[in-house]
């Protein structure tokens, strides 16, 4: 029943996350063509989704959007920060096309995103 409940809520959390990718890859690809470096695209796509994505996570997916728990998300997406432009910097060395490289690295970083949201965020005692 608990691994059952698991899998239910990764999988809103990837439906809700596919709604919150659409926006942060539309800005990150907005900023990407305004001429933008592809580290501080993805920071302004991060800063931008973060009150977004911590309402829709936490209303949806884990029943929980208390105001309190802001800070830790925010800690949360600085990590995922770091791991998107070292996976971007890595997953473009063999493309060269960062709009693609941008694509390819969006399930990796869901799945980290996920992971760390609810260990360290939306943890269940």
């Amino acid at each position: 029943m608990l691994k059952n409940m698991k899998f239910i809520e990764l999988y809103k959390y990837l439906f809700i996350g596919g709604i919150n990718t659409v926006f942060g890859y539309g800005v990150f690809a907005f900023f990407l063509f305004l001429g933008l470096h592809y580290s501080v695209a993805v920071l302004a796509a991060t800063i931008l989704g973060v009150a977004f994505n911590f309402q829709t996570y936490g209303k949806f997916v884990f029943k929980n959007h208390a105001q309190r728990l802001i800070i830790k998300f925010i800690l949360v997406y600085i990590v995922i920060y770091l791991a998107n432009i070292l996976l971007l910097s890595l997953v473009d060395i063999f493309i060269d096309n960062l709009y693609l490289s941008g694509v390819v690295v969006i399930l990796p970083i869901a799945y980290l995103g996920y992971i760390l949201n609810r260990r360290f965020v939306w943890k269940k005692s």
